[in-house]
């Protein structure tokens, strides 16, 4: 099995697919279009992307890309992101004046590297700041990424877990060209457009309520259809093809003016 991820080797995506996939060949994609095109065009047999962190909130661009390719949810991976100083072998942490990664990562531990005087410095990727440190023998530069980041390009763990919230997670989904079966636990994703018309969304939502199905996420979108125009996504419990779940999808399907299920897993 060939599985895509958004990043370089050693980027927190491929980590969280390991955990999912001990024993696969990776394919890391430059973009999270080209993640997804990959599986589409039959380059990769799964795509892992996040979709949620737990501090930054959701990454709009996954579920913008979700509704243009005709893929199906069919994972979820929740990964405790620790953050790590990387530099080259040998380096004292007092000798170190700038850190690179990308910007959400720097804002992550902007509390750590202040307190130790150093420069902030963005970066389009994670682990590629720790390749390009590596790659240039960069003294005095740092790298914040993953330990899998350090292992790949051979640097030196300074410090882990200098994130100011401990509580630093990010949830994946697997994307695949065909659905599965859960066995446990399942929960399905949905995307929706309401019909232009009073109390559609309470309309949407009562079947979900009256079945005392549990929506764990609720979130809207501009839509790129037009102007003005948004797309609803939620996270339910239950599989979209059993009860109580399919009558309910049924009877507030009547009040979209679309309704896309977008994968029925197993939760993390």
């Amino acid at each position: 099995m060939r599985v895509s991820f958004q990043g370089e080797a050693g980027a927190y995506s491929e980590e969280a697919l390991r955990t999912f996939f001990p024993d696969v060949d990776v394919l890391p994609c430059a973009t999270f279009g080209e993640a997804l095109t990959a599986v589409a065009d039959g380059q990769a047999d799964r795509a892992v992307l996040p979709v949620e962190n737990s501090q930054a909130g959701s990454i709009t661009e996954t579920y913008d890309l979700m509704l243009q390719h005709q893929l199906w949810a069919v994972g979820e991976i929740e990964l405790r992101v620790r953050h790590c100083l990387l530099a080259l072998p040998g380096t004292a942490l007092a000798s170190l004046r700038t850190a690179h990664s990308h910007p959400q990562a720097l804002a992550q531990t902007a509390e750590y590297l202040a307190r130790n005087r150093l420069e902030p410095v963005a970066e389009r990727d994670t682990a590629g700041s720790a390749r390009m440190i590596a790659e240039r023998k960069l003294a005095g530069a740092a790298a914040v990424a993953s330990r899998t980041a350090a292992t790949r390009y051979g640097l030196e763990v300074l410090a882990e877990g200098i994130e100011t919230n401990p509580d630093n997670r990010t949830r994946f989904l697997v994307l695949a060209r065909e659905p599965v079966v859960p066995h446990t636990a399942p929960r399905t994703s949905l995307a929706l457009a309401l019909k232009n018309e009073a109390g559609a969304l309470l309309a949407v939502l009562k079947p979900f309520a009256d079945a005392g199905i549990n929506i764990t996420k609720l979130e809207s979108r501009p839509s790129r259809r037009g102007s003005w125009e948004y797309v609803f996504y939620l996270d339910v419990d239950g599989h979209h093809l059993e009860p109580p779940l399919w009558p309910a999808l049924e009877a507030a399907a009547k009040h979209c003016q679309w309704l896309r299920v977008l994968g029925s897993y197993t939760k993390a």
